[in-house]
């Protein structure tokens, strides 16, 4: 096996064009209790967007190489790494702001991360599910604790994170609210929304009280999203977000309601992707991948998930922009 490999390292903070540089790069050896994965595909995140644009240049020392999601294959197991053997198919979400990322051919990562890859799942399909199935496991299930019956709010449905929360919180047994565009309602609700409000038509807020307002809100906006959440709360719901907001926001609402508040920056695990696992097997939810992109294009790839030309004029895809790191192979379940 070769002693280098490719990777996308990002060498200045600013527009994704002049970003990024794909470089040949030493290829890293699995230390104890740790696994060299080939990775055969990852997946961009706005918090790639956020690093390239110099949002945590505290940090991250450049040159680096961005990236949290992986899916591929166990190639080598360092001393005392004994849960996975060479040929194992795995994901996992690589440590935020440690290490090495996933824009590359190879990553190491400590064995207790990484969960085997669910069969009916091809390896761009699983990299597109890693890290946004792990937020909205710990937001819906271990902050918020989501209960059969009660009423969710999800922003932005057709994204992201929100394709995914959607499709947990039905499977939670939840009836689910989401706002999307109109041209996104009949996606939705095909993925399990109960009721598809339409942002960009005016106030939401109204709406949402209609229906009696909700027990939860998943936050995924931010900005007056977020400060408009209590507006919706029923007595005693609470408000989950994964945007990090350095203005401070108006809580006199929030206290009205006996608002409790999460704010989630997500962390690995193994048993969080066992869990989004189940619900893939039991057929309760599947990722939602708007565009793969190859390795040597990250720009275009940051370019389409910020809505830019790359997009042909029609915004953000649908759901999640994966990377194929190795195009065939990762296609492949």
């Amino acid at each position: 096996m070769s002693t280098s490999m490719r990777a996308v390292e990002l060498v200045r903070f600013g527009d994704a064009d002049t970003a990024f540089a794909v470089r040949e790069l030493p290829r890293p050896a699995p230390g104890p209790g740790q696994v060299l994965v080939r990775v055969l595909a990852t997946s961009v995140n706005p918090l790639d967007l956020q690093t390239r644009r110099g949002d945590y240049r505290d940090e991250v020392a450049l040159p680096a190489v961005l990236g949290n999601d992986v899916s591929g294959v166990v190639v080598e197991t360092g001393p005392g790494a004994g849960d996975f053997q060479p040929g194992d198919e795995v994901w996992y979400l690589a440590p935020i702001f440690a290490g090495q990322g996933t824009y590359a051919e190879f990553h190491v990562v400590d064995q207790d991360l990484v969960a085997r890859k669910p069969a009916r799942l091809s390896h761009v399909e699983a990299a597109g599910l890693v890290l946004v199935g792990v937020t909205v496991w710990e937001a819906l299930v271990e902050r918020a604790a989501v209960r059969p019956g009660e009423r969710v709010l999800v922003h932005g449905g057709a994204g992201g994170v929100g394709s995914i929360a959607v499709q947990v919180a039905a499977a939670l047994g939840a009836e689910v609210v989401t706002t999307a565009r109109a041209r996104d309602h009949e996606f939705v609700t095909g993925l399990g929304a109960d009721v598809a409000i339409d942002f960009s038509a005016g106030d939401y807020v109204p709406r949402v009280r209609e229906l009696g307002g909700v027990d939860v809100v998943l936050d995924t906006v931010g900005g007056d999203t977020l400060a408009r959440s209590p507006e919706v709360l029923a007595d005693r719901g609470r408000v989950v977000s994964i945007v990090d907001i350095p203005e401070p926001q108006n809580l006199l609402a929030a206290w009205a309601v006996n608002a409790t508040y999460h704010f989630v920056f997500v962390s690995p695990g193994r048993a969080k992707l066992e869990a989004i696992g189940r619900l893939v097997d039991e057929d309760k939810l599947r990722p939602v991948i708007g565009a793969v992109v190859p390795l040597d294009d990250i720009a275009q790839a940051h370019a389409l998930l910020e809505g830019g030309s790359a997009g042909e004029g029609r915004g953000r895809p649908r759901g999640k922009i994966a990377i194929a790191v190795h195009p065939q192979e990762a296609a492949d379940q």
